[in-house]
């Protein structure tokens, strides 16, 4: 019945958990071909626990020769010695507890990946109650999605041995032929990284250069389709609009080679800013074929959330210098404020949806990322309008963590409504389960790291013992079906989200502010981070 999930997904039946939220997933092929094109940061340092830092085997990448353009290549050194802060931070006095909470995520991490190690290495998850893995095709055929999700987490995270270990299996085992999310070598992996770009540009075949939806999701095989809750034949605005922060780093690390879509990304933004936005809103289906709007729904969660989050990230991976992305983010920004943020009857305040004018008073998990995001744009401009925005980022944010404090497990929804008396809390079955989400904790490390206001670090780690009572089994974490009970039902499914943005956020909210310090990097949808342009780096 579709009032519930089943009890595990079924072999044949993809996409998994098939609702709005998986638009956000297919962005795993494409969002750190970019970032892991370059090697891990090489500058001496030494841990906070004083392990070496990780040292990547660099050699320089070859240069794509063609009659009409120069060689070009990537200055590895002048990037890193832009950086304002290593990327792992220095080491430096901290109170006793704070550590230890930091080192118990890092220990959850170590168990998460040590069980993906043991039963799943080269599936894409990890079945922790099967002790198996799953592949499903929600990645576009990609085999090792928790390897190369997490990466970066691992090296954070200073677990050498277990980097190195997956480091080791990219290097030996991930399939080129699949789709390419890349770190280490150099004259490896960044031409990987460019492969990939040249597969993806038919998928911007079209009259109006908008992929269809779904086009982005097989690059290896060609095939077009689209997800099941996705208007037929239209295109989505979280997958078309989450493009830009790869493409445009991805360009700077190779010199915008021809094979590049970066100027067929460039073009989304033409397309939508010619379109009429219906009281300034962006709706989530857009026609690949006219240019026009398929369905006047809006949601800040599910099938648009990353598009306004890419927006205002655009702006600070430029250093501030893209101000087409700044200025479509505030005037998005403002018809939302005008149009969908809403306060209960008991003082909550909201985003709902918009559907062609009529709202619907609820809130998605995925939406609880706003709170950040709007935190991060309020950094610049005018007082009144920073304090503003601090004070809804911080509202929006109490009310995410209502959705968790008001459930038996302390773990929030799928989605909670505020109607027929019920505020912050889900009403209907298939709502009440959790699958590992990271956006509530992503808004309070940003508010964390932006006001260092204590109650985000205790709300944090009320998160990690919620996490360790109810989600984790004898062999990893699973999500749980129903957040309103205190003995939940497991889903059998320990996500690459999980350990690619859950726990990442949790050990960055238990880290000094120059771990990944956001002077220096962007996160993007998944938490990968990508690095500020302070300088021209061609080399």
């Amino acid at each position: 019945r579709d009032t519930e999930l089943p009890r595990s997904p079924p072999a044949a039946a993809e996409p998994r958990h098939a609702s709005p939220a998986a638009p956000r997933r297919l962005r795993e092929k494409l969002r750190t071909a970019a970032r892991m094109a370059g090697p891990p940061d090489r500058t001496a340092q030494q841990g906070q626990g004083g392990e070496s830092r990780a040292q990547p085997a660099g050699s320089e990448p070859p240069a794509r020769d063609t009659p009409q353009r120069a060689a070009f290549r990537f200055d590895y050194e002048r990037f890193r010695r832009s950086l304002r802060h290593p990327v792992r931070g220095g080491r430096r006095a901290e109170d006793p507890e704070t550590r230890a909470r930091r080192m118990k995520i890092r220990e959850m991490m170590k168990f998460a990946w040590d069980n993906y190690r043991h039963y799943a290495l080269g599936k894409n998850e990890l079945r922790p109650l099967t002790r198996n893995g799953h592949v499903g095709n929600m990645f576009g055929g990609l085999r090792g999605a928790t390897v190369i999700d997490a990466l970066d987490t691992l090296y954070i995270m200073e677990l050498e041995e277990e980097f190195q270990e997956a480091k080791q299996w990219v290097e030996k085992s991930f399939d080129l032929n699949v789709v390419s999310q890349l770190l280490a070598v150099p004259a490896v992996f960044k031409n990987k990284a460019l492969e990939l770009g040249e597969k993806l540009l038919p998928a911007f075949n079209t009259p109006t250069g908008i992929p269809r939806g779904g086009s982005l999701s097989s690059p290896c095989s060609g095939m077009s389709w689209s997800w099941g809750w996705a208007s037929a034949g239209s295109s989505i605005l979280a997958e078309f609009g989450t493009l830009h922060l790869e493409f445009l780093h991805l360009s700077e690390l190779s010199g915008n080679p021809p094979c590049l879509s970066l100027p067929q990304v460039k073009n989304i933004r033409r397309v939508l800013s010619r379109v009429e936005k219906p009281q300034g809103l962006y709706p989530n289906f857009l026609s690949p074929v006219t240019g026009s709007w398929v369905q006047h729904h809006v949601s800040i969660g599910g099938l648009g959330d990353s598009f306004y989050e890419y927006l205002i990230k655009s702006w600070l991976m430029s250093d501030k210098k893209d101000s087409e992305a700044k200025k479509m983010y505030d005037d998005a920004l403002e018809a939302i404020e005008k149009h969908l943020v809403k306060k209960s009857a008991g003082g909550l305040t909201y985003i709902a949806e918009w559907r062609g004018g009529i709202l619907d008073h609820k809130m998605g998990h995925l939406a609880c990322f706003s709170g950040g995001m709007i935190a991060l744009g309020a950094q610049q401009g005018p007082e009144e309008r920073r304090q503003r925005h601090m004070g809804l980022a911080a509202e929006i944010t109490s009310t995410c963590h209502e959705s968790y404090a008001r459930s038996d497990t302390g773990l929030g929804p799928e989605a909670f409504r505020f109607d027929a008396g019920s505020e912050a809390t889900a009403t209907r079955l298939s709502e009440r389960y959790y699958i590992l989400r990271p956006e509530v904790v992503e808004s309070y490390m940003y508010l964390w790291r932006l006001t260092h206001e204590p109650k985000y670090r205790l709300w944090g780690w009320e998160v990690v013992q919620a996490l360790e009572k109810h989600c984790r089994v004898e062999a990893g974490f699973s999500g749980i079906r129903d957040v309103y009970t205190t003995t939940p039902t497991h889903d059998n499914m320990q996500q690459s989200f999980f350990l690619a943005e859950t726990l990442k956020y949790l050990y960055l909210l238990f880290c000094e502010d120059d771990v990944l310090s956001l002077e220096d990097w962007v996160f993007n949808t998944e938490a990968h981070p990508l690095p500020i342009n302070h300088t021209d780096l061609k080399a």
